[in-house]
């Protein structure tokens, strides 16, 4: 039974060695629409942030629920990174069957059997090293409480971070008094270590852009100074308690004031959808974006390509792509290229940015495509869109096509989400 869109028709191929022996996307047997992700934009954003960390001397912990990819978290393992981020236990149960060796869980963990697991997993490998949120002392309680159920081998191996939150936000604290009582309950606990402190600065909005980041610079102000009132000593191997906050767009913000304190700690950043970016939401806030100087340029990677199936009346063609195959959460997929039906297989699709297409709306499984004005549209043709929002269009996807610049597929970049 088929099981991955797009591939049911090269499923054999698909099982051999692709990197040896490519196949063209537009003449390979390809079902639409498909989900790619073009090879030299994932490169150069795991080496561009890898070096924009390793040039500030701060650590990447990028999140992995971007991609949910294996293949793509050892990667920026590779190029650098100190760990990979998880937002809950089953995101963290793949990372562990996956081989990493250092997780951040960045979230409370509050099911005894989750807890219990983990503790079974830091009991039987020594090498593990896992980091958890707390924003309560019964949170603290239920880590304790799982830790001492799963033996005496997990006890002092879990790390907390007590994680600061912001009013009308997410998770965490809501002050710093809160946040140091927490952090209180964790050394009381000796089944746990206290690591540091760690916050989101993603979800805080002004009533305009400059509002939005003197907030978000207070917020990490703020995160730094709880960091630096905890009391005792960071786990020894730590040249400092943890700091951590950091999505992809505006880590610059952060990273200028979680460095700007004069007591040691060490700065953990959590940037993860740049790994992927996009044609929307981080590629209009990103540090870049705004023209930050000294910033990485990160490049979209990934692209859906839908088929036109029908062009029933002026203006407007229908794709066979919609909200089961591309997210619309942080803004409708952009148009980028047009492969009109029949091209030669090595031919290059024409741009379509500027040239007034738009996508004005997405159904289950339809697209809808607003045309400009004698726009060489017919159905069979071909129609590359860009995302918008990266962490809500893989999801979708079991497989993707890896692609070079020619559009020949060399890997297939599996996820677990």
């Amino acid at each position: 039974m088929p099981a991955d869109k797009g591939l049911a028709r090269i499923a054999d191929r698909a099982a051999g060695n692709l990197a040896a022996d490519p196949l063209p996307l537009f003449a390979g047997g390809f079902d639409w629409p498909l989900l790619v992700l073009r090879a030299s934009a994932l490169d150069g954003n795991i080496e561009a942030m890898a070096g924009y960390c390793a040039a500030h001397r701060v650590l990447h912990a990028p999140h992995g629920k971007t991609t949910m990819a294996p293949q793509l978290l050892h990667r920026q393992l590779a190029a650098g990174a100190w760990a990979i981020t998880a937002a809950t236990i089953g995101q963290l149960q793949v990372y562990r069957a996956a081989g990493l060796p250092r997780v951040l869980l960045a979230s409370e963990l509050a099911d005894p059997r989750a807890i219990g697991w983990l503790g079974e997993q830091l009991a039987a490998d020594p090498a593990f090293d896992c980091y958890v949120y707390a924003d309560s002392a019964a949170g603290v309680l239920l880590l304790a409480d799982g830790l001492r159920a799963a033996g005496r081998g997990a006890s002092g191996r879990l790390r907390v971070l007590v994680e600061l939150g912001f009013p009308g936000g997410r998770t965490g604290c809501r002050s710093t008094e809160a946040a140091l009582a927490v952090a209180a309950a964790v050394q009381a606990e000796p089944e746990l270590r206290l690591a540091g402190v760690a916050g989101f600065e993603g979800g805080i909005r002004g009533v305009d852009a400059a509002a939005t980041h003197a907030a978000i610079a207070a917020f990490a102000t703020g995160l730094r100074e709880l960091a630096e009132s905890l009391p005792g000593e960071p786990p020894a191997d730590l040249a400092g308690f943890i700091v951590s906050a950091g999505g992809s767009a505006y880590f610059d913000i952060v990273l200028r004031e979680l460095t700007a304190g004069v007591r040691p700690l060490t700065v953990v950043l959590r940037s993860g959808a740049y790994v992927i970016h996009d044609h929307g939401h981080y590629a209009a806030t990103g540090p870049a974006a705004r023209g930050v100087p000294g910033t990485p340029r990160f490049a979209a990677a990934a692209e859906l390509w839908a088929q036109v199936i029908s062009v029933p009346e002026p203006g407007l063609a229908l794709l066979n792509a919609g909200l089961r195959d591309i997210s619309c959460d942080q803004g409708m997929p952009v148009p980028l290229w047009l492969r009109q039906a029949g091209a030669a297989a090595g031919a290059a699709p024409a741009a379509l940015a500027g040239a007034g297409y738009s996508v004005r709306r997405l159904d289950d499984q339809h697209g809808y495509l607003r045309l400009p004005d004698a726009a060489p549209v017919r159905p069979g043709d071909l129609v590359g869109l860009g995302c918008t929002h990266p962490c809500t269009t893989l999801d979708k996807w079991r497989k993707i096509p890896l692609v070079d610049d020619d559009y020949l597929v060399r890997d297939l970049i599996s996820t677990f989400f």
